[in-house]
């Protein structure tokens, strides 16, 4: 039997994460938010004080959007979490502090109130992006997970 669960916020219903669950399989759809310049007074503004799931670049020399991180947050929401990942000041590790300092940072970001679709997304998501090392686990509730996403921007990013 199929059935379709909504992941996020109803008042967000215009981006996050949605599941159809088939057997021991799920098909997640993800709807990302627009892409935005990472400004501390935008992200305040704009980003919800809830949990969900989102993806961090920089603008190369090139004009072409690198990925620099892509995760989950619960407590504290995806405001504090982006936030805090886009100042240079708030970051510890080098690398990163010094991408976020002499680059142009883009965010985006999917709301979800299910801790476990957001395990299985940000699997999903590692496992593709950086086989290697994936860095994460999926909840294990499923025997295949599938994924689609959609956005408001044609994304094409560099590894």
């Amino acid at each position: 039997m199929e059935n379709i669960t909504p992941l996020c916020y109803d008042y967000l219903m215009d981006y996050g994460i949605t599941a159809r669950e088939k057997g021991r399989d799920v098909h997640y759809f993800v709807s990302w938010s627009p892409l935005a310049v990472a400004d501390r007074w935008e992200i305040n503004a704009k980003v919800p004080a809830i949990a969900g799931i989102y993806e961090i670049y920089w603008m190369d020399d090139h004009q072409h959007l690198r990925m620099l991180s892509v995760g989950q947050t619960h407590y504290g929401g995806l405001r504090s979490e982006l936030r805090r990942l886009t100042d240079p000041e708030l970051v510890d590790d080098e690398k990163s502090k010094k991408i976020l300092e002499d680059e142009e940072i883009w965010y985006r970001y999917a709301p979800s109130n299910s801790a476990a679709a957001m395990a299985d997304v940000v699997w999903f998501f590692m496992q593709t992006y950086f086989p290697e090392n994936p860095g994460v686990e999926h909840s294990g509730r499923y025997h295949k997970i599938y994924m689609n996403e959609s956005a408001p921007d044609k994304l094409i990013w560099v590894p």
